[in-house]
């Protein structure tokens, strides 16, 4: 008997149809023409290469797209120096997105564009205000944990409002201080099954934490959770790529040597949609 005369659709079986994936989606902002300006806090000015910049840039989305990432454009901001650390502008919580309300008021013209990106994939937007101020790179999340360093950029007001809008949604919101970096997630992210990794220097108290992995270079602070066994960081931190190559995962590395010299990192170059 032939395989083709004994096939069947789903349909015809009675079979549910197989689930389709959720789309895995990532904003991303091209660097500004005026990027070498962006601000600096806790490290020396070094020269910027604009061309490197932009290939770095480029190379960041490719490996986006090759791990099944489709990168969506924020709108450019050719002005706005540090517009590219997108990461800043807007943080998502599943189908809710919360505009940030960014501590350098150089940086406030970058939220507009970021928030017309969330509402048209049609998320829930809520707004933090003045006095409040929060950059979205001092927040991490871990499950329904949300640490939020408490930086030159983000104070205690802002920390209150993101509570308020986290808490009603089962969230846990801990403050966490930072000092010896621009951002919490300069110095700490999350691995994929929650452990929290970072470089011991930078940190103001990791007993914060309740699983803390040491690293062994200050660039091998920062992961993209890709999915349950990846991760994305800089090609600057070899040895902690190998630590984490150790455990398990397995680690796709981008040179981002541009935008390290302006206190960025692998986090702040995308926002993703999950």
């Amino acid at each position: 008997m032939g395989t083709a005369d004994s096939e069947t659709s789903p349909a015809d079986s009675g079979a549910a149809p197989a689930p389709v994936a959720a789309p895995r989606r990532a904003l991303v902002r091209r660097p500004a023409r005026n990027l070498a300006e962006g601000q600096l806090t806790h490290i020396t000015r070094s020269p910027v290469d604009l061309h490197l910049a932009d290939e770095q840039w480029n190379g960041y989305v490719a490996a986006l797209a090759a791990e099944g990432w489709q990168a969506i454009e924020v709108e450019p901001a050719p002005d706005l120096p540090d517009s590219v650390f997108i990461e800043d502008a807007v943080i998502l919580f599943g189908d809710l997105a919360v505009v940030c309300s960014p501590g350098a008021p150089s940086r406030r013209g970058e939220t507009a564009a970021a928030e017309n990106a969330v509402r048209a994939l049609g998320l829930t937007v809520h707004h933090l205000e003045l006095p409040g101020t929060l950059d979205g790179g001092d927040v991490l999340k871990v499950r329904h944990t949300v640490y939020v360093g408490r930086s030159l950029r983000t104070n205690d007001e802002g920390i209150r409002q993101l509570r308020a809008i986290l808490v009603p949604r089962g969230y846990t919101v801990v403050a966490v201080p930072i000092t010896q970096v621009l951002h919490l997630k300069t110095a700490v992210t999350a691995l994929p099954d929650g452990t929290v990794i970072g470089y011991r220097p930078l940190i103001d108290d990791p007993s914060v934490f309740p699983r803390f992995l040491p690293v062994p270079e200050p660039e091998g602070t920062a992961v993209v959770v890709l999915d349950a066994g990846s991760v994305l960081m800089s090609s600057a931190a070899p040895r902690s790529a190998a630590l984490f190559a150790g455990l398990g995962y397995r680690v796709i590395t981008v040179d981002i040597s541009e935008f390290e010299k302006l206190e960025g990192c692998v986090t702040c170059l995308s926002v993703r949609v999950r």
